[in-house]
């Protein structure tokens, strides 16, 4: 019925980790994105999402990360007619320095700030909208801890 994606919003020194995708990707190949993938068919598990957007990012750029943290979710019909549902997570970063590891899946990696993203002519909408609500998570949590200590 349907694909279900998982994307990660990856935050360091006020930028945000983008790839931009390989030109063989079936879904939007050489445009700006985050770091994700679709959800394998496992039966009856918990955590899959995490689980996958772990693992993905891990393939295709050799990191790891934890603290994953809710954004939004929405819903797109490729261009070849698949349904697709789309969660992104803000995530922390733990190990690693990104890199191409599936080159191709990722052509490069760039870290750009919010307001590069916003004003890129490379940047699809849905990209800017999740970037835009993944900043203000961010504050949120930045603004949650402050406040807590």
């Amino acid at each position: 019925m349907f694909i279900v994606n998982v994307e990660g919003a990856i935050h360091r020194d006020g930028k945000w980790l983008l790839i931009r995708r390989g030109e063989k990707e079936e879904h939007a190949a050489g445009c700006l994105s985050m770091v994700g993938g679709k959800c394998d068919l496992e039966g009856a598990s918990s955590d899959i999402l995490e689980r996958t957007l772990k693992r993905e990012i891990f393939e295709e750029i050799g990191i790891e990360v934890e603290g994953l943290t809710y954004v939004n979710s929405s819903a797109f019909v490729t261009e070849r007619g698949a349904h697709v549902i789309d969660i992104v997570f803000l995530c922390q970063r733990i190990t690693g320095e990104p890199y191409a590891k599936s080159e191709d899946e990722v052509g490069e990696i760039n870290w750009m700030t919010t307001e590069d993203i916003l004003v890129h002519h490379d940047a699809p909408s849905y990209l800017k909208k999740n970037i835009s609500l993944a900043a203000d998570k961010l504050t949120l949590k930045v603004y949650s801890s402050v406040e807590k200590s």
